[in-house]
């Protein structure tokens, strides 16, 4: 994965998502090995093409940066969803050594966005594109759910 696919000029590098994807990633960074690198740098790795997703075996265990990738994804709807809704939003994810598991977005007693996760060893999204627009829907979908449901989510 040396060649970027993210492109410095691509304009969802300024969408809500992304802008919040890469505060989250800067703020794990503790060892500071995103300074120097471009915003496209930073959120390249989560973008798998056919050509990279080639690349990595079909059985596999997700490493730590791959986790953290996924915490992070999920930060991310979270901390998007509380902004659209005013409501605090938490991430719930548990997943195994072996790349299964699951991921709530709670909020109250509500959850609002449940999704079964496997083969995590392999999470990104074939373009940057359509990493904003599944997300943007993850947390409509969420929004509504917190409107029809309003006083659980509030308690």
């Amino acid at each position: 994965m040396s060649e970027l696919v993210v492109q410095e000029n691509d304009p969802f590098l300024t969408s809500d998502v992304v802008v919040e994807i890469l505060k989250q990633l800067r703020a794990i960074d503790t060892y500071d090995t995103y300074d120097g690198l471009t915003e496209a740098q930073i959120i390249d790795p989560l973008i798998l093409t056919k050509e990279r997703r080639r690349e990595i075996p079909i059985v596999g265990d997700p490493d730590e940066i791959t986790l953290a990738r996924v915490k992070v994804y999920y930060n991310t709807i979270a901390t998007l969803v509380e902004k659209k809704t005013k409501l605090m939003a938490v991430p719930v994810i548990n997943i195994t050594h072996e790349g299964f598991g699951r991921a709530f977005v709670l909020t109250g007693k509500l959850i609002v966005v449940d999704k079964i996760l496997r083969d995590v060893h392999r999470f990104g999204f074939p373009s940057l594109e359509e990493m904003c627009v599944k997300t943007e829907e993850v947390v409509e979908k969420a929004a509504a759910l917190i409107e029809k449901y309003r006083e659980v989510a509030e308690a």
